[in-house]
């Protein structure tokens, strides 16, 4: 039977999985707080895909243990099942259908009845603003229409919690805000997100809380602003001449304090510096190059991005090319 996991919804603990002579996940400890979107970031065949499939018991851990709504994944697999739903990163529609007709397919394999999943259909359809295409082809349908009509396939049931492989891969910005509107108003009904994806701005825009996973284990997480936090910023000083860039290098080495030697753009009359994690306010850098006597045209502080945190913890930059872990497959 279930067992309490207070309000954490997905837990993994020391979770490992090998396919021949790799180790596609090495131990992998997560929890993911109910109501929320949870990002998974890491390298190409870091184990995101991996944890997934374990999560969504359509691949068994060699070792360790995992519970979706406090079910084990292994022991207790079809109450799971019946909680979750599943996008892969393909959408999974049969384009010789129209939209209606692939969503009552689904019904049916879902065993809703036929009534039931008329009903469920049409729902859907309707609240997720592809009511005025339901009747046309999928083929038809473009490329943000179609991943949106197998992200609310799997709706079908009301999951509890929804696993998001890549959602958005390959798709046009208006149509990735589209997708994104979909899955904030998912979770605002309730639904619990574990998400992977590829675009970090995406992590950014969605997660609440995020999980940086790399050669199969988890090596850093919290909130986006958390995780930015641990790497600080940029102070970037421009002055009036170009005379001036030894002043504001030296004033800007004292003021980062982190010892290392600031860029100087002679170019731009521009003098940058990292700065710790504790980032210091505007007026306080503005203040101390004043008194250095630094002729200042421009101040601005800088906060990283999530690509840098990903570069800082991984090493690598993040990657825009399809997933190559072991065993990776799409499911409904």
């Amino acid at each position: 039977m279930g067992t309490d996991t207070g309000d954490a919804i997905v837990v993994a603990e020391g979770i490992r999985k090998r396919f021949g002579e790799t180790q596609a996940l090495a131990g992998l400890d997560l929890t993911v707080p109910a109501g929320t979107v949870y990002g998974l970031l890491g390298p190409n065949g870091a184990g995101k895909s991996t944890a997934v499939r374990v999560f969504a018991t359509l691949t068994r851990p060699d070792e360790g243990r995992a519970t979706v709504a406090g079910f084990d994944v292994v022991r207790e697999s079809r109450e799971v099942r019946r909680r979750i739903g599943l996008a892969g990163q393909h959408a999974a529609l049969d384009e010789q259908l129209t939209g209606r007709e692939n969503l009552r397919i689904f019904g049916r394999l879902f065993h809703l009845g036929g009534a039931r999943a008329r009903r469920r259909a049409d729902e859907l359809l309707e609240r997720f603003d592809l009511a005025f295409a339901a009747d046309r082809l999928v083929r038809t349908y473009s490329g943000g229409m179609r991943r949106r009509l197998d992200l609310i396939s799997s709706l079908i049931v009301s999951p509890t919690v929804l696993f998001l492989d890549e959602p958005t891969t390959g798709l046009d910005p208006r149509s990735r805000n589209e997708i994104w509107d979909t899955v904030r108003g998912l979770v605002a009904d309730g639904t619990t997100v574990l998400l992977t994806t590829q675009y970090l701005d995406e992590a950014d825009q969605l997660a609440q809380h995020i999980a940086v996973i790399d050669t199969g284990t988890v090596i850093a997480s919290g909130t986006p602003d958390q995780l930015k936090a641990t790497i600080g910023g940029r102070i970037d000083v421009v002055v009036d001449d170009v005379a001036g860039l030894d002043e504001a290098a030296r004033a800007l080495a004292v003021l980062a304090g982190t010892g290392a030697e600031p860029d100087v753009d002679p170019v731009n009359r521009r003098v940058s510096a990292p700065v710790g994690a504790d980032t210091l306010a505007l007026p306080d850098v503005v203040r101390h190059l004043d008194h250095a006597g630094v002729k200042a045209v421009d101040v601005g502080i800088r906060r990283p991005t999530l690509d840098e945190v990903f570069l800082t913890l991984t090493g690598k930059p993040a990657e825009t090319s399809e997933s190559t872990e072991p065993g990776r497959e799409t499911a409904r």
